[in-house]
C-alpha cells in the first residue's frame, strides 16, 4: 500500500464514482533530456501517476525528482500545496521508487524545476487535480465551478451559502483515471500563499536528531557486508585470485570473482573490510598514464571528436582588422566529488527478482543497467532512492549500487557495501579537465569586433543511461564497454545549443541566419575537441560550465583592462539579454561597485593586497542567470587568497522558497571556493594518487567562511528555470579576477595555489 494515499498504486480499484475523462495532451509531459520513459514506469501523462488523495483527504505526490540535500522535495511539496490548496503539511511527497514514481529522466542538470514547476508533469497535475475536484464539487453541489472556493482540502460556495464538500468525500481513495489536461490554469504568482514563502526543509528535524534514513542507514534482515577489490593501476586486469589467502579469516562468506570484478562478502563489516585488504590477487601491469605535469599539452596532441558550435566564418579576416588582438589560454583540471562520506548501497538479489537502495540521481536507469548486469528482467528489479553522501553529478552511487548488487546476486542474500575513501577517490567519475585557447579583437575604441574559443577536453564514461553500466568502474570491471570514442571532424552547426556554455555570453550565437545568444560580438567561432580521457569522466556540479565561463569571465575581464574599461561597464557594453544584465547591475550596486578599471592604482607589490572582480552567465544559455563579485586579500609572502566577501545575484524565474534559493546559492559559491582555490586531481605514471583528505585537498574544517550576500531577482511572469549551479559557475572567474584587480597578477589555471599565485605575480609587468 502506498503512504497515505489509500490504495495501492499498482492495482486498478474498480470502484462505483471514479472519474473517467479523455483529454488530448498535445506533447504534454514529456520526458527530460530527449529521453523516453523506461517501459513499465508509470505513465507521465496520467494524473494517477503524480497525485493521490485518501478518505481523509490527505494528499500523496509522486515525482520523479529525488532530494539531494537540496531542498527540492520540500518545494515540490510546496507546489503541490498550492495547486490542490491544501496546507503543507497533508501532503506526502514520494520520491524516486521505480514502484511508485514516475520517470523523470535524471534529477540533474538543474532542470528539476523546469521540469515540474512550469506547464508540465507535476505542476500541470497539481492544476488538473484542482480543476477536476471542482468540477465534481459543482455537480455534487449543484452550483457552478465560477461560484467555488477551493481552501484546505475543502470546496465551498462563494456566496457564504453553507454547501461544501471536502476532497476526501469527493475522490478519496479512488483513482482519478484522467489524464493531464494541457489547458488547466495553473495559479499565477499573484495568488500565492505557499510557494514563493521560506519554507524549511521539511526533512532537516529528522537529519538533525539522528533520525532521518540515509541509504547508509538501510538494514535488512539477514544482511551481510560486502568490499571490492579495486585493480592497483589504471588498466590492470585480474590473472588469479588466491582464495585461501583469507580462508582463515573470520566471517569471511565468500570471494566474488566476475571477469575484473572482485570482491568479499563477510558477516560484518570490518571483517569484509580485512578480507578485502588481505586478498592475494595478481594483476596484469597497468596501461600506463600521460605525465600530470604535461598533461594540458597531451590533451592538445590526441585524436578528438570535434564540435563546431558556431561559426561566422569571418573570424579571420576580423581579427586582421582589429586594432589589437589578445590571446590567452586556460587550464582547468579533473575534480573530484569528494562526498563527505563514501558511497554507499544495499542491494537485495534473489535468483529472479532484485530490491536495490541506492544513492543513484537516475533510479530508473540504475534499474534497468543492473538487470542486464544481473541477467534479471527489468520488471523484476526494483530501485528504492535513499539519500547518500551528497552528489552534484556522478559520485560513487551508481558504481557501489553495482557492487553490491553483483555481491548480494553472488550470495544469495541481501548485501550493504559502503566503499573506502580510496576506493571511492580513486575510482570516481571526474569532472572534465580542460584547455581553453581564446583570442579577440578590439577596435580603436576597445570594443570587441571578434572572438574565437577553442577547447580540449578528456571524457570516458558518463551516467550509466538506460543501457551503458560498463561507463562506470564497476560496468567495465564486469564486462561491460562504456560509450564509444569515435574521432570525427567538424561539421557546421545545425542549430544553435549553449548547453555547455561553450559559446561566450558576450556572442550574438549566429545559426542558420538567427541570433541565439545573449550578447553583440558576432564575429564568432567556437571550436571544441573531445578526446579520450585516461581516467573516468562524467559531471560534476556544472560541467563544463563552469570551466568555460571560468575562462570566458576571465578573459573578458583581461579585454576590459586592455581597453582601460571597468569590468562591470565593459561587460554591460557587449551584453544583449536584459536578464543577464540585469545580474550583473544587481551584484555590482549590493557590493557597491568601485567603477574604475582593473587592477587598482596603486596596488600593494609586497603588502596584502585587496581586490574585487566581477563574473557573470546565462547557465546553459537560458537556464537561469547569475553574477558574483568577489572582495579577496592577497597575500604576496606567502601566495595566500583570502576570500572575504562574496556577493551573489540569481534569476530563475519565479521563486518557489527564497529560503531554498539563498541555501543553493550560497552553498554553491562555497563549493566553487574550494574548487577554484584548492581541489585537483594528481596521479603517476600508473595510478591516481590523491585519494583521502591529505592528497585531495577541499576546504577544511574551521576555514574563514566569507560574508556571503544574495540578491534574488523574482520574476513570476516568466518560467522556472534551474538554480543549484547559478553561482557555482562564476565564483572561479570573479575571484581570480579579484586577485588580478588586487595585484595585476593574472591567474589562467584552476586551482590557485599559493605557488600559482606567487609565480602569477612575479610575472606581472
Amino acid at each position: 500500500m502506498t503512504p497515505r494515499a489509500g490504495f495501492s498504486r499498482r492495482n486498478f480499484l474498480k470502484t462505483s464514482g471514479a472519474l473517467i475523462v479523455t483529454v488530448a495532451l498535445d506533447g504534454a509531459a514529456e520526458a527530460q533530456f530527449g529521453i523516453a520513459p523506461i517501459a513499465g514506469s508509470p505513465s507521465t501523462r496520467q494524473l494517477d501517476s503524480w497525485i493521490a488523495i485518501a478518505a481523509d483527504g490527505s494528499v500523496t505526490a509522486y515525482t520523479g525528482k529525488e532530494e539531494l540535500g537540496q531542498g527540492i522535495s520540500t518545494a515540490q511539496t510546496q507546489l503541490v500545496a498550492e495547486e490542490l490548496c491544501v496546507p503543507i503539511e497533508r501532503v506526502k511527497l514520494i520520491y524516486c521508487d521505480t514502484a511508485l514514481t514516475p520517470d523523470q529522466s535524471y534529477t540533474s542538470g538543474s532542470q528539476s524545476h523546469p521540469a515540474n514547476f512550469n506547464h508540465n508533469n507535476l505542476a500541470q497535475a497539481g492544476a488538473t487535480a484542482r480543476q477536476t475536484l471542482l468540477r465534481l464539487a459543482s455537480e455534487r453541489l449543484g452550483i457552478p465551478i465560477e461560484q467555488l472556493t477551493a481552501k484546505d482540502g475543502v470546496i465551498r460556495a462563494q456566496s457564504g451559502a453553507p454547501k461544501q464538500v471536502t476532497y476526501g468525500e469527493l475522490i478519496g481513495g479512488h483513482k482519478f483515471n484522467l489524464a493531464l489536461d494541457p489547458q488547466a490554469r495553473r495559479k499565477p504568482p499573484a495568488e500565492w500563499t505557499i510557494l514563493g514563502k521560506p519554507v524549511p526543509q521539511r526533512d532537516l528535524p529528522a537529519i538533525v536528531t539522528g533520525q532521518f534514513e540515509f541509504v547508509h542507514n538501510v538494514r535488512l534482515p539477514r544482511m551481510l557486508h560486502g568490499r571490492v577489490v579495486r585493480p592497483p593501476a589504471v588498466g590492470s586486469t585480474v590473472i588469479s585470485v588466491d582464495e585461501s589467502s583469507i580462508r582463515g579469516l573470520p566471517g569471511v562468506v565468500k570471494v566474488v570473482v566476475r571477469k575484473n570484478f572482485v570482491g568479499v562478502v563477510a558477516e560484518k563489516p570490518w571483517q569484509a573490510l580485512q578480507a578485502a585488504s588481505k586478498l592475494k590477487v595478481a594483476w596484469t601491469p597497468g596501461t600506463g598514464l600521460p605525465g600530470h605535469a604535461d598533461f594540458y599539452e597531451w590533451l592538445r596532441k590526441q585524436p578528438a571528436r570535434d564540435t563546431l558550435m558556431v561559426d561566422s566564418q569571418d573570424i579571420d579576416s576580423k581579427l586582421a582588422q582589429a586594432a589589437t588582438v589578445l590571446r590567452a589560454t586556460y587550464h582547468y583540471p579533473y575534480q573530484m566529488h569528494g562526498s563527505m562520506g563514501s558511497s554507499c548501497a544495499v542491494a537485495d538479489v534473489a535468483s529472479d527478482r532484485a530490491t536495490l537502495w541506492s544513492a543513484t540521481q537516475g533510479v530508473w536507469y540504475q534499474k534497468t543497467t543492473s538487470a542486464l548486469l544481473l541477467g534479471l528482467k527489468p520488471e523484476n528489479v526494483r530501485v528504492i532512492f535513499r539519500r547518500g553522501s551528497g552528489c552534484y553529478g556522478l559520485n560513487g552511487a551508481d558504481t557501489v549500487t553495482y557492487d553490491a548488487a553483483l555481491l548480494s546476486q553472488a550470495v544469495g542474500k541481501p548485501v550493504r557495501v559502503q566503499l573506502t575513501r580510496k576506493d571511492e577517490m580513486a575510482w570516481e567519475n571526474y569532472g572534465n579537465a580542460f584547455v581553453i585557447d581564446l583570442r579577440a579583437g578590439l577596435d580603436t575604441q576597445g570594443n570587441i569586433i571578434a572572438w574565437d574559443h577553442q577547447a580540449w577536453s578528456a571524457s570516458y564514461g558518463n551516467r550509466p543511461g538506460a543501457a551503458m553500466p560498463g561507463n562506470v568502474i564497476t560496468g567495465l570491471l564486469a564486462g561491460f564497454e562504456p560509450d564509444a570514442f569515435t574521432p570525427r571532424p567538424a561539421v557546421a552547426p545545425r542549430a544553435y545549443n549553449n548547453n555547455s556554455n561553450a559559446i561566450p555570453s558576450y556572442l550574438a550565437g549566429s545559426v542558420g541566419g538567427k541570433a541565439g545568444g545573449t550578447g553583440t560580438v558576432r564575429s564568432e567561432r567556437v571550436l571544441v575537441h573531445t578526446v579520450q580521457s585516461p581516467f573516468w569522466t562524467g559531471p560534476l556540479r556544472s560541467p563544463a560550465r563552469l570551466q568555460n565561463t571560468f575562462a570566458h569571465e576571465s578573459f573578458m575581464d583581461e579585454l576590459a583592462a586592455h581597453a582601460k574599461a571597468d569590468p562591470v561597464e565593459f561587460r554591460l557594453r557587449h551584453l544583449s539579454h536584459e536578464r543577464l544584465r540585469a545580474v550583473v547591475e544587481a551584484a555590482a550596486k549590493a557590493a557597491n561597485w568601485d567603477r574604475r578599471p582593473s587592477p587598482q592604482s596603486g596596488s600593494s607589490q609586497t603588502g596584502t593586497a585587496v581586490g574585487r572582480g566581477i563574473a557573470c552567465v546565462a547557465y546553459e544559455g537560458e537556464n537561469g542567470y547569475s553574477a558574483v563579485v568577489a572582495e579577496v586579500e592577497v597575500h604576496p609572502d606567502s601566495g595566500q587568497i583570502a576570500v572575504k566577501r562574496l556577493v551573489c545575484a540569481a534569476d530563475c524565474g519565479p521563486i518557489s522558497n527564497p529560503d531554498g534559493l539563498r541555501n543553493q546559492i550560497e552553498g554553491g559559491a562555497l563549493q566553487g571556493m574550494s574548487r577554484a582555490l584548492l581541489e585537483e586531481v594528481t596521479w603517476d605514471d600508473q595510478k591516481v594518487t590523491s585519494f583521502d583528505w591529505r592528497t585531495y585537498r577541499t576546504l577544511p574544517l574551521g576555514f574563514d567562511v566569507p560574508k556571503i550576500e544574495t540578491v534574488l531577482l523574482n520574476r513570476p511572469d516568466e518560467a522556472a528555470t534551474g538554480a543549484g549551479e547559478l553561482s557555482i559557475t562564476v565564483v572561479a572567474a570573479a575571484i581570480g579576477n579579484a586577485v588580478f584587480d588586487a595585484t595585476g597578477a593574472r591567474l589562467r589555471q584552476v586551482p590557485f595555489t599559493p605557488e600559482r599565485v606567487k609565480a602569477a605575480l612575479n610575472l606581472r609587468s
